[in-house]
């Protein structure tokens, strides 16, 4: 039987402060732990993990343990290999470029069966998904890998995270055209396994024009009020978890009356 937690945790802090906890993360039992994924019945996750809370909540071999009972639940599990210094270095290696966002992917990039082709945000799998049709180097178009998440509404899990975590809102104000930021080209070279290399244009969003924050504490509010996010607190580890189109719909209406929405 799953047990939901309390919901109504967020803090009421400025959304780009730190999300103070009640309480540090304790131990937390296992078995409760898979009775949550266990509610879970897609074959796709995309998860996003902060390995110290989950280290806290599980011990020494959290990354170990959290990885197998994924693979127990889903087919497949997705994590981000962000290599953001493509931007001032031109520069990417499809098996090299090590992920450059937390300690989870620079693990699991070891554990990864494939790595989307786009330089900036690489999407690492471990298991038989694919974005064999997808436009890697437009990444948050329609026709791209995150478009592809969107259409598939793959479950996005975040674990041990301060907050909804997810870099498919880039994809939202894609779609929905918000006016506070634009695509732009970005150039370099990617870097094959086999030695050949080749000029690449990676088409992603304006960076640093100006200094905006996602009110995530917001929207999830908004999305668990709108019966679309779970999250749950272990012993003050967060889970929270929601369908990549479900977000989009839910969000559709709220940036569509203030296209402004997402960072107010």
């Amino acid at each position: 039987m799953v047990v939901h937690l309390p919901r109504t945790l967020w803090c009421s802090a400025k959304h780009y402060a730190l999300l103070q906890r009640d309480r540090p993360v304790g131990r937390v039992g296992r078995g409760l732990f898979e009775s949550v994924l266990d509610g879970y019945e897609e074959d796709v996750v995309f998860i996003h993990v902060g390995l110290s809370d989950v280290a806290d909540a599980f011990g020494d071999d959290s990354y170990e343990f959290l990885l197998e009972r994924l693979h127990e639940v889903f087919d497949s599990v997705l994590t981000p290999g962000f290599t953001q210094s493509f931007r001032s270095t031109g520069y990417f290696h499809e098996t090299e470029s090590e992920p450059e966002l937390g300690a989870f992917a620079d693990l699991f990039f070891e554990d990864a069966d494939y790595r989307t082709d786009d330089p900036l945000h690489s999407i690492l799998v471990s298991g038989e998904y694919r974005f064999d049709d997808c436009d890697h180097h437009d990444t948050f178009a329609p026709g791209g890998c995150y478009g592809k998440l969107d259409a598939d509404n793959v479950r996005i899990l975040d674990i041990g995270t301060p907050w909804l975590v997810t870099t498919q809102l880039h994809y939202v104000e894609r779609v929905l055209d918000v006016p506070y930021t634009e695509t732009v080209p970005v150039e370099g070279t990617i870097h094959r396994a086999n030695g050949e290399h080749e000029p690449v244009t990676q088409y992603n969003y304006e960076k640093n024009k100006y200094v905006y924050y996602w009110n995530r504490l917001k929207i999830g509010r908004d999305l668990m009020t709108d019966g679309v996010l779970d999250h749950y607190r272990l012993n003050g580890l967060n889970v929270i978890s929601v369908g990549a189109h479900d977000m989009l719909e839910s969000l559709r209406p709220r940036i569509v009356d203030d296209p402004y929405y997402l960072v107010k």
